[in-house]
């Protein structure tokens, strides 16, 4: 028979440790960069943007079409490296409790 009170008490410590990973990685920085260096743009793992560097080289007036591209890809590269560490971590996190392949936490 299944224990409620076990039941209750491994989803009370699971959260606490969620809530403890979402606050480290809320601390974290992760910079991306495009056109081999000359963008970079660091995001906290909130996804939030917390700074962005452009080489002096770039700015011409008729660049900035270009300009805007890279700023883009540099927050993309860097957004999808805070995601794929935090996804690395909340896996490590939940490997033992027998979850399905794609099962995410929190709902």
């Amino acid at each position: 028979m299944v224990n409620i009170n076990q039941i209750m008490k491994q989803a009370q410590a699971m959260q606490k440790k969620m809530n403890d990973m979402q606050e480290q990685f809320s601390q974290q920085d992760f910079t991306g960069t495009a056109g081999g260096g000359l963008i970079s743009i660091t995001i906290n793992g909130k996804g939030e943007m917390r700074k962005i560097s452009i080489d002096p080289t770039l700015v011409e007036k008729d660049d900035v079409e270009v300009l805007e591209d890279l700023i883009m890809a540099a927050f993309n590269d860097a957004k999808k490296k805070a995601d794929e560490s935090t996804e690395g971590a909340m896996s490590d996190a939940m490997g033992g409790m027998g979850l399905p392949p794609g099962f995410k936490l929190p709902f």
